[in-house]
C-alpha cells in the first residue's frame, strides 16, 4: 500500500470522525471530565487546610452552620468582615452534605472552578474565531479551539490552586469569568441566532446571565466583581464601534433587576445589624484602603503582576505575548467591521487589560489578584493554538513565523530549566523551620527526579517539534502531556509531604486538646496565629504575638483573672524563651514537630516575663 492510498483512507477516516457530531460530543464529555477530574478533585480532600487564609473562611462556614446565623459570619470568637458571605454559604451548604472535613471545604471552589472551563469550552466552540473577518473555519476545528481551550483553562498552577482551596479567590474570579463569557455569547448569539426561550431570546438570556454572575461575585468578594466586567464590556464596545448597538439590545431591567434581587438584600441585612462597624471593616478597610495603600504589608511595584501571569499561567504563558500580538490590536478597522462572531479573542484582550490595569494601579498587590484574567489569557492562547494547527507549513512564513519560533525555543528553555531546577532542588531549597525534613524527604521519595525526567522529556518533545518545521504547530501537545505528568504524579505528592511537615503537627495537637483542656481553660497560640488551630479545636485560640511579647501586651494577656490559673500554650521553642520560661516551669504534653503543647500556671509566666 502506497503512501497516497495510505493518506487517502486517513482522510476517509478524519472526515467521517468530522461528520459524526455524536462522537464529537462524547469526545468533548469525556474530555472535560478527565481534565476537570484530574485537574480539580483527585486528591481534594487528602490534604489539610492550609495557614492561614483558608481556614479562616472554612471556619467560618463552620460557624454559621453551628449557629444558624448565615447573615453575620464569625471565626474565633469575633465578626469577620472581611469579605461577603457567598464563600461561608457554599462551604456551609457543602459541609452540610459532605459532612465537616477538607473535601466538603474545597469542593464548592473546584466546582466553581469546572465551571468556568465547561462554558469556556462552550464558548469556544460557539465563537472560536481567531481572526477578524474569519467566518469559514470548519466546525471541527471549532471543536479544537475548544477542546485546547478547556485544557489552557483547566491546566494551569493558579486555576488548579485557587480551585482546590476553600477561600473566596476561585468564586469572585469564577464570578467574573462566567459573567464575562456570558456577555459575550450574548453578543455574539444577537447576530447569530433567533432561538426563544420562555419569550426572550437566547441572546437575551444570555445577558441577564451576565448581570447574575456580576451579582454572585460581588457576594463572594466586594464591588470589584460589577466593575471588573462592567469596564471590560464597555473598553471592547468602544473599540469594536457597538456600543450603541448593545446598549439598545440589552434588556436592562431584568438584568439590573436581577443583580439587586442577588447582591442587595444582604448587604442591607449585615449593615442593619451591625451599622459603621461592618461599613468601615468591609468598604473602608477591605476595598478603599487596599486599593489606594498599602494593607497587611503587601506593596509591589508597577510590573509587579507580569512575572505572576507568566509564572501563573506556566507553561501557557510563553505564547501568551505572541497570542496577543496575532490579534492585531492597531487593526482597529478591521475589528469594527468584521462580524461580532470573530470578536471573541479582542474581547479577552480587553478583559485581560482592564484586569490588569487595575490592579496594578492599587497599591496593596497580591498575587491571586490576577486570578479573574486567567480564563482571558488561557483562551487567548487556544485561539493562538488553534490558527497554528489549521495553518499549513507552506503558509507559515514571515515574521509571525520566526517569532513562532522564538517563542518555541523560549519553550524550550524554560521547560528545559524547570527540569534542571527539579534535579537540582536538594541544592536549591532553603531550610524552613516549619519543615525540618523536607528536603531529606523528598530526596528519598525520588519526587525531584521523576519530576526532572518530565520536564526534560517535555523539552526534549518540544525540540523534535521543531526541528520538524511541519510539527511545529504540535508543541502544545507536548506542553500538555508535560503539566499533567508533573502535577499528577509530583506535584501531589510534594503538597502531601508538605502538609505532612508544616499542618499535620498542628492538627495532631489540636486533638489532644480537645481531650486535655480543661473546663474554661484558655488556648494560646505563642507566634505567627496558625488559624487552623481553631478549625481543628473548634474553639477559641488566643493570639499572643512576638510583638506582644516583646512590647508588653503579653503580660497582660496572662494578668488576667477571667479564667482558670493555667493556661494551655502551643509554640515553638523559640517563644518559650522569650517568655523566660524554663522546661521545669511547664508541663509538657506533647510536641509534634516544632511545635510544644504545654500547660503552665499563668502566675509563673507573670513572674519569668518580669524579671527577664
Amino acid at each position: 500500500m502506497n503512501k497516497a492510498t495510505l493518506e487517502n483512507n486517513k482522510s476517509k477516516i478524519i472526515n467521517a470522525w468530522k461528520k459524526d457530531t455524536k462522537s464529537l460530543l462524547i469526545f468533548s464529555c469525556l474530555w472535560l471530565f478527565i481534565i476537570s477530574f484530574i485537574a480539580f478533585i483527585v486528591n481534594l480532600g487528602n490534604i489539610g487546610l492550609m495557614d492561614k487564609t483558608e481556614p479562616m473562611f472554612v471556619e467560618a462556614a463552620r460557624q454559621m452552620v453551628i449557629t444558624g446565623d448565615w447573615v453575620t459570619p464569625y471565626w474565633n470568637g469575633e465578626t469577620r468582615f472581611d469579605k461577603p458571605p457567598l464563600t461561608y454559604w457554599l462551604v456551609g451548604l457543602s459541609f452540610q452534605v459532605f459532612g465537616v472535613n477538607e473535601w466538603g471545604a474545597r469542593v464548592p471552589s473546584a466546582l466553581a472552578a469546572i465551571s468556568v472551563v465547561i462554558l469556556g469550552f462552550y464558548t469556544l466552540k460557539k465563537f472560536g474565531f481567531s481572526r477578524a473577518k474569519e467566518t469559514t473555519k470548519t466546525s471541527t476545528k471549532l471543536w479544537f479551539s475548544a477542546w485546547i481551550g478547556a485544557a489552557i483553562i483547566a491546566l494551569n498552577p493558579f486555576w488548579i490552586g485557587w480551585g482546590r482551596t476553600g477561600v473566596s479567590d476561585m468564586f469572585l474570579s469564577s464570578g467574573i469569568a462566567l459573567a464575562s463569557l456570558s456577555f459575550f455569547l450574548g453578543y455574539g448569539y444577537s447576530e447569530t441566532s433567533s432561538r426563544s426561550y420562555f419569550g426572550l431570546s437566547a441572546s437575551r438570556w444570555w445577558y441577564i446571565a451576565y448581570w447574575v454572575f456580576m451579582a454572585l461575585g460581588v457576594l463572594a468578594k466586594g464591588p470589584v466583581a460589577l466593575v471588573l466586567p462592567g469596564l471590560t464590556v464597555i473598553v471592547f464596545l468602544v473599540y469594536v464601534g457597538r456600543f450603541i448597538e448593545v446598549v439598545k439590545e440589552t434588556p436592562w431591567l431584568l438584568g439590573i433587576g436581577s443583580f439587586l434581587l442577588i447582591s442587595v438584600p444582604w448587604f442591607v441585612l449585615v449593615t442593619l445589624e451591625h451599622g459603621q462597624e461592618y461599613i468601615d471593616t468591609f468598604f473602608g478597610l477591605h476595598n478603599v484602603q487596599r486599593f489606594t495603600s498599602v494593607v497587611s504589608r503587601h506593596p509591589g511595584a508597577w510590573y509587579y503582576y507580569f512575572p505572576v501571569i507568566m509564572v501563573g499561567l506556566l507553561p501557557w504563558s510563553i505564547y501568551l505575548p505572541l497570542a496577543i500580538a496575532k490579534l492585531r490590536i492597531w487593526q482597529r478597522q478591521k475589528w469594527v467591521n468584521s462580524s461580532r462572531t470573530t470578536h471573541l479573542g479582542i474581547f479577552c484582550l480587553c478583559w485581560f487589560l482592564v484586569v490588569l490595569i487595575f490592579f496594578s494601579s492599587s497599591v496593596t498587590k497580591l498575587a491571586g489578584y490576577v486570578l479573574p484574567l486567567m480564563p482571558a489569557a488561557a483562551i487567548m492562547i487556544a485561539l493562538f493554538w488553534s490558527e497554528q494547527v489549521e495553518t499549513k507549513s507552506e503558509e507559515s512564513s514571515g515574521v509571525w513565523s520566526f517569532l513562532f519560533l522564538l517563542s518555541g525555543i523560549a519553550n524550550v528553555g524554560i521547560l528545559l530549566g524547570l527540569g534542571i531546577a527539579s534535579f537540582s532542588s536538594h541544592q536549591l531549597i532553603g531550610e524552613d523551620a516549619m519543615m525540618p525534613q523536607f528536603k531529606e524527604l523528598l530526596q528519598a521519595s525520588n519526587l525531584a527526579v521523576k519530576g526532572g525526567i518530565i520536564w526534560s522529556s517535555a523539552a526534549f518533545s518540544c525540540l523534535l517539534f521543531l526541528f520538524f518545521r511541519n510539527y511545529r504547530r504540535w508543541l502544545w501537545v507536548a506542553n500538555l502531556l508535560g503539566f499533567l505528568a508533573f502535577f499528577s504524579w509530583v506535584g501531589l505528592p510534594v503538597a502531601k509531604i508538605v502538609d505532612n511537615q508544616r499542618q499535620l503537627p498542628l492538627r495532631e495537637l489540636s486533638t489532644i486538646v480537645k481531650t486535655e483542656r480543661q473546663p474554661e481553660e484558655r488556648l494560646a497560640f505563642l507566634g505567627f496565629m496558625r488559624p487552623t488551630l481553631v478549625f481543628y479545636t473548634q474553639d477559641v485560640v488566643d493570639s499572643v504575638t512576638e510583638a506582644d511579647i516583646d512590647n508588653g501586651p503579653a503580660l497582660d494577656y496572662f494578668q488576667q483573672t477571667d479564667s482558670p490559673d493555667t493556661v494551655l500554650i502551643i509554640s515553638e521553642q523559640k517563644y518559650l524563651n522569650k517568655l523566660g520560661l524554663q522546661k521545669s516551669d511547664y508541663s509538657l504534653i506533647k510536641q509534634e514537630g516544632v511545635y510544644k503543647l504545654i500547660r503552665v500556671s499563668k502566675q509563673i509566666v507573670i513572674d519569668r516575663y518580669e524579671s527577664r
